[in-house]
């Protein structure tokens, strides 16, 4: 059966024969005024397709026709054809032959140039993207697309730096604020240099992250590891609440934190009372606090394992399997044992299902991205707050 493309290539050779046809009989005759006859050319190339030689077919198109004023915009589609169909290494050839014309025009260059460089971006050559992007961020009219394809280039490769000077620049033509993008590119020099043990390029990186509208929760998490880091207990411990007070969400990654910074400085006491102080004032923080242990595995804290037996006798989908009420009166050493194996259970669900999800294409993961791999966008993931059920009970009934 011929294909899709079959018929797309089938349509451009008639769209082309009609062409050579209305050519040949309204323009160029011969000396005694009859119009010159139909390239059998074309002829050829149909009788590939009628016989399902598509690659043949092509290969005759492109030595068919060539480079001029009425023919290269048929380039263009083709060249845009080929790279949809994945043939990258023919829709460079393509937009090569075009740019190689000595007398092409500067707008048909332009254009050329920068479908050679998605072309090399489809085919993951960045270096070659890259400098065809830099040329034609240079005031060409495809200014604001080669900087937005320069700012993706610069995040695969990791140059943040760069990446953050495409975006200046950017935002500088393109009348849109880029301010959460850019400083994600700044907490992503902080936490380089962090890694490098160099605390203060880390906090210079993260005052300018922190210096825009909207600010990113990312740089405020940064500063608290930085203090983190430098042991300065006191700064994270404040840090890490404020992070929660201003993000609930963060708890997640904040509420570890937190419990490790009160070790560090012996004063446990000191961590159940500022808890317990925070979820009588929001009681809705119980089931992320209990979320948040049963993830991460904290116990030993009389305010959190409060929560988290809240949480698991109020949890809807738990009483199905577990009549957790029958457990709890007396807090004898059967029942609290009995306790322990549900919160274990629950750990290990909660670590085999995905923790976070995009609130914009619905990517999930176990660990917090900042940026979607899916859908590149900037500071959307949430995490759960709440054990997830579905999946498993799902995975069960497909068993059967």
């Amino acid at each position: 059966m011929p294909t899709e493309s079959t018929f797309l290539l089938a349509g451009l050779f008639v769209l082309l024969a009609a062409a050579g046809w209305a050519m040949g009989h309204f323009g160029e005759r011969d000396g005694d005024g009859t119009p010159e006859p139909l390239n059998l050319d074309y002829l050829k190339g149909l009788n590939f397709l009628l016989n399902e030689q598509t690659d043949q077919a092509l290969e005759h198109f492109l030595a068919m026709v060539r480079v001029d004023d009425k023919t290269i915009e048929t380039h263009f589609a083709l060249g845009s054809l080929f790279r949809r169909r994945g043939e990258v290494d023919r829709a460079i050839r393509i937009h090569q032959n075009i740019i190689a014309r000595p007398d092409l025009a500067s707008e048909q260059r332009d254009q050329a140039l920068f479908s050679l460089a998605k072309d090399y971006l489809h085919a993951g050559l960045l270096d070659r993207a890259e400098k065809l992007f830099v040329r034609l961020s240079q005031g060409s009219r495809y200014q604001v697309q080669a900087l937005e394809n320069l700012c993706r280039i610069y995040e695969q490769e990791k140059e943040w730096q760069k990446a953050i000077d495409a975006g200046q620049q950017l935002e500088s033509i393109g009348g849109r604020s880029l301010a959460l993008q850019i400083a994600h590119y700044y907490c992503e020099l902080a936490e380089a240099a962090m890694r490098k043990n160099d605390y203060g390029a880390a906090r210079h990186h993260v005052k300018k992250a922190q210096a825009g509208r909207p600010r990113t929760m990312r740089g405020a998490l940064t500063r608290a590891h930085i203090a983190r880091e430098t042991d300065d207990n006191a700064t994270a411990i404040r840090l890490y609440h404020r992070i929660i007070d201003e993000h609930t969400y963060l708890i997640s990654e904040a509420l570890p934190e937190i419990v490790a910074a009160y070790k560090r400085d012996g004063s446990m006491n000191g961590l159940d009372k500022s808890l317990r102080s925070m979820v009588e004032d929001d009681p809705e923080m119980r089931t992320l606090v209990a979320y948040t242990a049963i993830v991460n595995k904290i116990a030993g804290i009389p305010i959190i394992d409060e929560c988290v037996e809240r949480y698991m006798l109020e949890e809807p989908t738990l009483s199905e399997f577990v009549d957790l009420h029958q457990l709890t009166p007396g807090k004898s050493g059967a029942q609290s044992e009995a306790l322990q194996k549900v919160r274990s259970a629950l750990s290990k669900l909660a670590a085999a299902t995905p923790r976070y999800q995009c609130q914009e294409c619905g990517f999930s993961s176990q660990r917090l991205l900042w940026q979607c791999p899916s859908c590149r966008n900037w500071e959307m993931q949430r995490p759960a707050s709440r054990v997830q059920f579905d999946t498993v009970l799902q995975h069960s009934i497909t068993k059967r």
